[in-house]
């Protein structure tokens, strides 16, 4: 039997016109679908035109979506009741909202820290628990990464710590409570702010059920980030990349902008010194995650990606990891290692619902 697999991708300038999916970014999947014997289309969306897009993919038997929405104060609610109705009528789809709602915040930093994977992590969903907790976090003496549940592009992730060193523990914080904070966003800098001002400027991210995590900060996060790629439950390549937007302030410079993020670079799966994390993604931390979760494996997008930050050292010297963010609606780029897996990964789920 042969299967017709839609490509929903943001619609350009020229929306409303014919899209040949060859013309692109998506060109190379289509490609890879294609040498397994599916048929493939491209299908321009934007919230205007969802209806003629609702049209499109019913007649499809699978949608692989690379949308992202949540940018220009936009969300997700058009294009995720899209998506619903479309699987409800019997199509694959990949990421489906429901899996992007489980894995897809920052929540499951929170609901994994657990797993060996995890750290010191905690969740504030309302102001009054944030106003109420992070107090007593930040005594500690430790600085803290506070991350909003939805957002990209460090919009709303904040490294915060006190001003002044405190002895651990002893400190108690008032609402004048002096403290060094940056956001992520290119372009901020490091700013001084009390305690209470920083608390007013978090509010924003409780609109509309929001929510913030609030994990340790990692002392390596200097020695770059480690993008895990996978197709469904199969490592399928890595990236790494210098992420700097929170690096250490040196001499003083806080009212110096972080440079430029350095390049990401892409690995095949078999990069040697990555082997002990592929091994730990494939025989643990995916079923710890999947059962933690509620979700099956059947469940897993065919494309997504985990972000790690290095944790302390072994004895033995050897690397540890930090989950710093899973992301499963609109992963691209990705290593072109991956493209086969995910083929054959939509193959797969396009045969299972027979």
């Amino acid at each position: 039997m042969g299967y017709r697999v839609a490509i929903l991708h943001p619609a350009g300038a020229a929306q409303g016109q014919p899209t040949r999916i060859e013309n692109t970014r998506f060109a190379g999947v289509a490609a890879a679908l294609r040498e397994v014997g599916i048929e493939v289309e491209g299908a321009p969306y934007a919230d205007k035109a969802v209806d003629d897009v609702r049209k499109q993919l019913l007649r499809v038997d699978g949608v692989l979506v690379w949308v992202n929405p949540i940018e220009q104060d936009r969300d997700r609610s058009v294009l995720n009741a899209l998506l619903e109705d479309v699987a409800a009528a019997g199509a694959f789809v990949s990421a489906h909202p429901d899996v992007i709602r489980k894995m897809g915040t920052k929540e499951v930093l929170y609901r994994t820290r657990s797993m060996s994977w995890g750290c010191d992590t905690r969740l504030y969903p309302t102001v009054e628990a944030l106003r109420e907790e992070l107090p007593r976090s930040l005594a500690a003496g430790e600085a803290r990464v506070l991350k909003q549940d939805r957002g990209n592009g460090g919009n709303g992730v904040w490294k915060v710590e006190l001003a002044a060193p405190a002895a651990r523990g002893s400190t108690v914080l008032t609402p004048e409570s002096r403290l060094r904070v940056r956001h992520a966003k290119r372009g901020s800098v490091e700013e001084e702010m009390s305690l209470g001002q920083f608390l007013q400027r978090c509010e924003p991210y409780f609109a509309g059920n929001g929510q913030l995590v609030d994990q340790v900060y990692q002392p390596r996060l200097t020695d770059g980030m480690v993008r895990c790629y996978l197709a469904g439950n199969r490592v399928a390549g890595f990236g790494e990349q210098l992420v700097n937007a929170l690096y250490p302030v040196a001499n003083g410079a806080g009212l110096r902008a972080a440079p430029e993020p350095g390049p990401r670079l892409y690995f095949p799966p078999t990069r040697p010194d990555f082997q002990s994390l592929k091994d730990r993604m494939e025989k643990e931390w995916l079923a710890a995650l999947c059962h933690t979760l509620a979700l099956d494996v059947a469940q897993l997008p065919v494309i997504w990606d985990a972000d790690f930050l290095y944790g302390p050292k072994t004895p033995a010297g050897a690397d540890t990891y930090v989950l710093c963010e899973i992301n499963v609606s609109s992963v691209y780029p990705f290593p072109d290692e991956a493209l086969a897996p995910l083929a054959a990964t939509t193959l797969a789920r396009l045969e299972a619902k027979l």
